[in-house]
C-alpha cells in the first residue's frame, strides 16, 4: 500500500488579521507513505536535511498525538515516509502547520478515523495554537477563524483572485522568538482600532477591493509595530510601495518573509521592482491555492 499526502503551505495575518486570517499558497508538503517494519522519514528537499528521521520526527509526533486523542495508544502500522517540500522552514509560510495537517491526515487514513474537515481543522488548531495557517492548509483558499480551548470556528471563504509576491530571506525566525516581541496586552481603544482594520481587511479580500486592502494591511496594530525590530525591511518595503494603491504589504505570519498582494495578473512588475531594490531576498510570484490537504 502506498499513500500520498499533499498539504499546501500558507500565509497568515495579512497584517491586521492576527491569528485569524489564513491564505493557502501554491507551495506544498508532499508525503509518500509505504508500509514498513518500522517508522522512518526521508527528506528529499534542501533545508530539511537535519530534521529527525525516526520517531522523533514532528510529523510522527502529530500522528501519535492524533491517535491518542481518539483512544488509540498503540498506533500501527508503521510506514517509510518520503518527503518533498518547497515550503521553506521557519520563514512564515506555514511549514509547521502543513506538517501538523500531514500528521493528522496520516493518522486519519492509516487508522481509519474518518475525520471530517471540521475535526481536522480543530485538531490542527489545537496542536498549532491558532487557526490561521492550520485552517488554510486544511480547507485551502482564504479562511477566517477563531480558536480557544473550548472551540474552533473556521469559515472557509474559497479562492481569492490575487497575485502573491513573497520576499523570502535566508534568515530563519522561529514563531516563538517572534511572539516574545509582542506586548502582554493592548490599550482598549487601540484594540478597537486594530479590530476594525481586521474587519475591513476581510470585507476587502472578499470583494477583491485591492485599494482598501492596500490601505489597511500595513496599518496593523496587533503585531507589526512590535515585530519591526526583528524584520526592519518591512518598513522599507511599505515605504517603497506607499504610493502604489494596487498592492498591500505585511509580514507573512510571524515573519521574516514579507508578503505583498495585488490584483491577479498584476504581480510580475511588482516582483521585478522588489527584486531590484532587495536583491538579498528571494522574491517569488506565488498564487493562492484553492484546495486544502488531500490524500490519494
Amino acid at each position: 500500500m502506498t499513500l500520498t499526502i499533499k498539504v499546501p503551505g500558507s500565509t497568515a495575518n495579512l497584517g491586521p488579521g492576527f491569528d485569524s486570517i489564513g491564505l493557502a499558497l501554491n507551495r506544498y508538503l508532499r508525503l509518500t507513505c509505504t508500509l514498513s517494519d518500522g517508522w522512518s522519514f526521508h527528506y528529499h528537499s534542501p533545508g530539511y536535511e537535519n530534521l529527525p528521521k525516526d520517531e522523533n520526527n514532528f510529523i510522527y509526533t502529530i500522528y501519535k498525538r492524533t491517535a491518542e486523542h481518539y483512544g488509540i495508544f498503540e498506533p500501527s502500522p508503521a510506514c517509510k515516509v518520503d518527503i518533498i517540500s518547497d515550503i521553506p522552514l521557519e520563514r512564515g509560510l506555514g511549514s509547521s502547520a502543513a506538517a501538523i495537517v500531514a500528521g493528522i491526515e496520516l493518522a486519519d487514513h492509516l487508522l481509519s478515523l474518518h475525520l471530517s474537515l471540521e475535526e481536522k481543522a480543530r485538531l490542527a488548531s489545537c496542536f498549532e495554537g491558532h487557526p490561521d495557517n492550520a485552517g488554510a492548509s486544511v480547507y485551502g483558499g482564504l479562511t477566517v477563524g477563531t480558536h480557544s480551548e473550548e472551540e474552533t470556528v473556521i469559515i472557509p471563504c474559497g479562492p481569492v483572485p490575487l497575485d502573491v509576491i513573497m520576499m523570502i530571506p535566508e534568515d530563519h525566525l522561529l514563531t516563538e522568538a517572534s511572539r516574545i516581541l509582542l506586548p502582554p496586552r493592548l490599550d482598549f481603544y487601540q484594540a478597537v482600532r486594530a479590530s476594525s482594520l481586521a474587519n475591513v481587511l476581510v470585507a476587502a479580500l472578499l470583494r477583491g477591493d485591492i485599494k482598501s486592502i492596500s490601505q489597511v494591511m500595513a496599518k496593523d496594530l496587533f503585531h507589526h509595530p512590535y515585530r519591526l525590530k526583528a524584520v526592519p525591511d518591512l518598513g522599507r518595503v511599505i515605504s517603497l510601495l506607499s504610493s502604489d494603491k494596487s498592492c498591500g504589504a505585511a509580514l507573512s505570519g510571524a515573519g521574516p518573509s514579507i508578503i505583498i498582494v495585488t490584483e491577479e495578473n498584476n504581480g510580475a512588475p511588482i516582483q521585478e521592482k522588489l527584486s531590484h531594490h532587495f536583491p538579498e531576498y528571494s522574491t517569488e510570484l506565488l498564487s493562492p491555492e484553492a484546495n486544502g490537504s488531500c490524500v490519494y
